[in-house]
């Protein structure tokens, strides 16, 4: 399924959900419930229906899209039995599930790098850096710089629109700290959306816009709209690429995402099923996905977290930014061992 087809879905997500409630599952021995992150969704997706595929009918996942953040207030609500999620989970998060007695295993599936765009028109700010980024987004930007020749004298007299990741977000979440340092601390004066085409269709059609979103989406959007390589004062400008992902160098927005099992519900057979096939078959489909898979022995070692019940995050409520894949996995193995 393509990137543009899954992103259609976002759309009718909801009322599929009351539908599928409503007409019951007859000839479905068993339902798998998940929801959060649309950056997560397109592999998500792919697993299951390869799942249902191998299993005959006989269970049945469905996967929604509600953010990341909404996908953890129905993961703690204990309404889902995985969560999508394209960040850690939060402090206030872990209470709600603490609180609700829902206990967890957190695996890391793939790496994204978040990608900034512009239009195709845009022949000025092909390279940007981290600072000119966040005179753009931080709160004090609000109304007063709106201007490209406010960002970079060099830049038009032109003014700006901005386009990003809906309110409820992990995206927009990671976007914010890794580019204004702080954690919700964003001007509101831009173009929210969860569907990604929203985003697409404004960056396209504008020659002065500029929007983010995963790499994935992207790939899938090339020729309509143009990535801009990102200076972190350490590498000069980085195009995000397979291999500027895994050598570490497109910082700061190459990010790790995940899913989140509820062990309640791990202990039903066909969930347990389904977190072995996703973990067996994670590095074809986060690659058909248009992400970056992690090394074989990332998802051996997910196995053996999920088989061990090793509960909890290695995160620690914390959302953290500039990760490489083998800070992730030096990370990983330490919270196991301990």
């Amino acid at each position: 399924m393509s990137l543009s087809h899954t992103r259609k879905v976002l759309a009718i997500t909801a009322v599929l959900g009351v539908l599928i409630s409503a007409e019951g599952t007859a000839g479905v021995d068993a339902i798998i419930k998940i929801d959060g992150s649309s950056t997560m969704y397109p592999i998500t997706e792919a697993v299951a229906k390869k799942f249902e595929a191998a299993q005959k009918g006989a269970i049945k996942v469905t996967v929604a899209i509600s953010g990341t953040g909404g996908g953890f207030m129905k993961f703690c609500g204990g309404e889902i039995d995985i969560v999508n999620a394209s960040r850690p989970i939060q402090r206030k998060e872990m209470k709600a599930c603490s609180k609700a007695g829902v206990k967890y295993v957190e695996l890391p599936v793939a790496f994204d790098a978040l990608t900034v765009v512009v239009n195709p028109g845009n022949t000025w700010s092909r390279t940007m850096t981290v600072a000119e980024l966040k005179k753009m987004w931080e709160p004090a930007a609000q109304g007063k710089i709106t201007k490209w020749n406010q960002v970079n004298p060099a830049w038009p007299d032109e003014k700006f629109k901005l386009y990003g990741a809906g309110r409820d977000s992990g995206t927009l979440d990671y976007f914010t700290l890794a580019i204004v340092g702080k954690e919700k601390s964003r001007r509101s004066d831009f173009t929210a959306s969860a569907d990604d085409n929203v985003l697409v269709q404004g960056v396209a059609n504008n020659r002065n816009a500029l929007g983010f979103f995963g790499f994935g989406y992207y790939m899938e959007n090339q020729d309509r709209v143009t990535a801009v390589a990102v200076d972190d004062g350490r590498n000069g400008g980085v195009i995000p690429s397979v291999e500027t992902v895994e050598d570490g160098t497109y910082q700061p927005l190459s990010r790790p995402i995940f899913i989140y099992v509820n062990m309640k519900a791990a202990e039903k057979p066909e969930l347990q099923e389904f977190v072995a096939f996703y973990m067996k078959n994670a590095s074809a489909l986060v690659k058909g996905s248009q992400y970056f898979p992690l090394p074989p022995r990332a998802y051996a070692a997910n196995m053996e977290f999920f088989k061990t019940k090793r509960l909890g995050t290695v995160f620690d409520g914390f959302l953290p930014v500039g990760l490489t894949i083998d800070d992730l996995l030096q990370r990983e193995a330490r919270f196991y061992e301990n």
